[in-house]
């Protein structure tokens, strides 16, 4: 057998193995690794609420070293 014929046997018997391999993601809409007590809209307004809390640290803390600046001057 010749070195390519092997090579692509090789590759062909990898496929395989690897093709019958079962999802690890089917969780049955557990994705959320944490139960929420509640419901989903305030779970969902809370969740928003510390993304927007953390988003805002770099604007609110610009705005105040600028106006310190100018504050000085």
């Amino acid at each position: 057998m010749s070195l390519v014929a092997r090579t692509s046997a090789l590759r062909r018997q990898i496929v395989h193995s690897r093709a019958f391999v079962p999802s690890r993601g089917v969780h049955g809409y557990k994705h959320i690794p944490f139960n929420y007590e509640g419901s989903k809209a305030a779970f969902g307004a809370k969740v928003a609420v510390f993304l927007l809390a953390g988003f805002s640290v770099p604007f609110v803390a610009s705005y105040y070293q600028l106006r310190k600046a100018a504050g000085g001057a």
